[in-house]
C-alpha cells in the first residue's frame, strides 16, 4: 500500500528528530574545573572511558591540582571501583606554582599509609618507592596522567612524556585508594570524583 506523500513528508523530520535525540543522549558531558577542561570521554588503549567526576585537591586553603577520574561507565560506589580490576585514568592538572618532588613523595606516602594496613604496605613497598621516584618537581600547568589497564599496572605520563610504569593490579587499587579509600586525601574530592559535583 502506497503511503500518502503528505504523511511521508511529515514523518521524515520526526524520524530525524528522534534519531538526533537518541544520539544526543549518548554524548558524555565533560567538565571545566578552575579553568581546566576535562573531556567527557577519552580512549585508553582500546578502551573508551567516561569522565566519572572531577574536583580540586586543596591543602591549607590552597588549590593544588584539578583531578579527574575516568572509568568505563559512571560509578558512585568507591568500594566497587577499588575491588574491580578494570581500566581507569586519573588526571592531575597542577594549579599551584610549585610542588617539590620531596613534598610529592611525602604526600604519596601519607596517602598510602592512610589506606593500607601494615602487611599490605610492606608487600607493596617496592612498587610504592618506585612510583614516588618517578616524579620531578611539578609546576602550575603541568599535567600528570595515571593510567591503569588490567594486568598492566599503572603507567605515569608527565606532560606527554612516559615517566615509567609500576606493575601490579594490587598497587593500582592501592593508588586509587588514595582518592577513593576510607581515608581519602580529602572527602570533598572523593565525593566529586564519584560524581557528586
Amino acid at each position: 500500500m502506497a503511503m500518502n506523500p503528505a504523511v511521508a513528508k511529515a514523518s521524515v523530520p520526526r524520524w530525524l528528530s528522534l534519531l538526533a535525540l537518541l544520539c544526543w543522549g549518548t554524548v558524555v558531558q565533560g567538565a571545566t574545573v578552575e579553568g581546566v577542561e576535562l573531556p567527557g570521554e577519552i580512549r585508553l588503549g582500546e578502551q573508551r572511558l567516561q569522565l566519572n567526576g572531577a574536583g580540586v585537591r586543596e591543602k591549607f586553603f590552597f588549590d593544588i591540582y584539578v583531578a579527574g577520574l575516568y572509568l568505563e561507565a559512571r560509578q558512585a560506589d568507591a568500594g566497587r571501583i577499588l575491588s574491580q580490576d578494570r581500566p581507569w585514568r586519573m588526571v592531575m592538572h597542577f594549579l599551584y606554582k610549585k610542588v617539590g618532588k620531596e613534598n610529592l613523595a611525602d604526600g604519596w606516602e601519607e596517602g598510602f599509609e592512610a589506606n593500607l594496613d601494615e602487611a599490605r604496605m610492606e608487600r607493596l613497598r617496592p612498587q610504592i618507592d618506585r612510583f614516588k621516584a618517578l616524579f620531578p618537581d611539578l609546576h602550575r600547568g603541568d599535567e600528570v596522567l595515571l593510567d591503569h589497564l588490567p594486568g598492566g599496572g599503572v603507567k605515569v605520563t608527565i606532560n606527554g612524556r612516559d615517566a615509567g610504569t609500576v606493575g601490579g593490579s594490587d598497587f593500582a587499587s592501592a593508588l586509587l585508594g588514595i582518592w577513593l579509600g576510607e581515608r581519602p586525601v580529602t572527602r570533598s574530592l572523593k565525593a566529586d570524583l564519584l560524581g557528586g559535583n
